[in-house]
């Protein structure tokens, strides 16, 4: 979609279903909840009430030709996202859309689950978008200096690159286009804003403030993989409810629609 003279295109790099069920991962939600779930993300109920999801990323092409994109996927065989829909194609959906690796100058994390940091590196550890500043909230890497996995397959090949770009807080990366943190899901958590100054046309790239529509229907539904669930439920709330202030439309990471209208 358009937003001002930004193109987001939203693209595919996994597609699976995980062997834990929907209500294992989200145990508090209602019969309700999961009905109201059901008529917003049909293809989310897997057999036997397992969770299946996509694996999205979201690539914002500016007036120039070059690219910003915001999470990179699971990643080839050697990504510790073993849980995952092992490999993702996203350079692949990439090329699809017209869009060549060299294209990214940008690369935000929204933050470092092996699911949205596995594609950094290809199967020589080398950073695949060799060119692109990666932008990650300080709070974030800080979290994971004790994982050793994810510290040593992301974190050190982009700081050994050079291409480790640690910010603190909100910041204005162009001209309309910003990180904001939202933490709950992880510590240092961010999402990404894309609005025009002459329309009403906005976007937030949510990352995993929300992971199943189940959370859209009600956030107060926690997910049990959340690091902190109150807070996580407190970001949800005041991110949903922004944005359905600004009738922004959300670009979500798992589910089956690209743009939902929260």
């Amino acid at each position: 979609m358009r937003v001002g003279p930004y193109t987001l295109v939203s693209v595919v790099d996994a597609s699976g279903v995980l062997a834990t069920t929907g209500r294992q991962a989200f145990p508090s939600a209602t019969d309700e909840d999961w009905e109201a779930a059901r008529r917003l993300d049909p293809q989310a109920f897997g057999p036997d009430g397992r969770w299946a999801l996509d694996f999205r990323c979201v690539a914002i092409r500016r007036p120039t030709g070059r690219v910003m994109l915001v999470d990179v996927g699971i990643g080839g065989e050697g990504s510790p996202a073993q849980w995952a829909p092992l490999p993702g194609r996203l350079v692949e959906a990439l090329d699809e859309a017209g869009i060549r690796v060299g294209d990214v100058d940008t690369v935000v994390l929204t933050h470092l689950h092996e699911d949205h940091c596995g594609g950094v590196v290809d199967g020589a550890g080398r950073p695949v978008f060799g060119d692109a500043r990666h932008v990650v909230q300080a709070a974030e890497v800080a979290a994971v200096r004790g994982d050793t996995t994810i510290w040593t397959y992301a974190v050190e090949p982009l700081s050994g690159a050079g291409l480790l770009d640690e910010v603190d807080g909100s910041v204005e990366l162009y001209t309309g286009i910003a990180v904001f943190p939202t933490p709950g899901h992880t510590v240092g958590h961010q999402s990404v804003v894309v609005a025009a100054d002459d329309d009403d046309d906005e976007v937030v790239v949510t990352g995993d403030v929300l992971v199943h529509a189940v959370q859209l229907a009600n956030p107060d539904v926690a997910y049990i993989s959340e690091a902190d669930q109150a807070v996580a439920v407190d970001t949800r709330r005041r991110l949903l409810v922004a944005a359905r202030t600004g009738r922004a439309r959300l670009a979500t990471a798992h589910l089956h629609t690209a743009f939902v209208t929260p």
